[in-house]
């Protein structure tokens, strides 16, 4: 059997949702298995050898400290390699603090993970699969005192199809893209992420 690359969506709600359990990702390799971000009812079952996340200062930092504990790990943004498999921390603009997104890289195919940015991350080209911000919809969400905010998921498809990523999966989704898919808003480019959805790299 050839190896496999699982993408497993643990949440795909950006903060606060009223809908969907908190953004996160379980990657599995060649028994390796790496969480990055999720929180509160997207926590992965099972051993994990890391747990990951895009940001150390965000609102849910307190419930990941505890959640990670639990498994005997201190959440943090870093890297990871083990058999082939690695993961990479990458800056992106979003805040005034730093926070990254993740390049996940395995026999020559690449996933990114990055659900939260101002900026669309430019090293995400090309990606067989990204996992990507939608808090907003037709608007950028902009944080106050001009420091960050999120990308509207429009201006997420459009560029993520001009720098050739071959599948794009929205997998952060806040008040206003949920509204718009309710309805019936289409995207022009990419899907919307499914709870629980494995998504597959050969």
């Amino acid at each position: 059997m050839p190896d496999v690359l699982r993408l497993t969506l643990l949440g795909i709600g950006a903060m606060r949702s009223p809908r969907y359990r908190p953004a996160g990702l379980l990657v599995e390799w060649r028994g390796r298995r790496v969480a990055l971000d999720g929180g509160p009812g997207a926590t992965p079952r099972g051993h994990l050898d890391a747990w990951l996340v895009t940001d150390e200062r965000s609102e849910l930092r307190s419930s990941l400290r505890v959640l990670a504990a639990r498994k005997g790990f201190v959440c943090c943004a870093a890297g990871f390699a083990a058999r082939g498999l690695r993961i990479a921390p990458l800056e992106v603009v979003h805040t005034s603090h730093p926070a990254f997104g993740y390049r996940i890289e395995a026999a020559g195919r690449c996933a990114v993970w990055a659900p939260e940015f101002w900026t669309f991350p430019e090293w995400g080209a090309g990606a067989d699969v990204m996992f990507a911000e939608a808090a907003g919809w037709d608007r950028p969400i902009r944080f106050a005192r001009g420091v960050g905010g999120h990308m509207a998921a429009l201006d997420v498809a459009r560029k993520a199809r001009a720098l050739g990523v071959k599948r794009l999966v929205f997998a952060h989704i806040g008040r206003p893209s949920i509204r718009a898919r309710d309805t019936g808003a289409r995207l022009p480019y990419g899907e919307w992420g499914i709870e629980g959805r494995v998504y597959r790299l050969r």
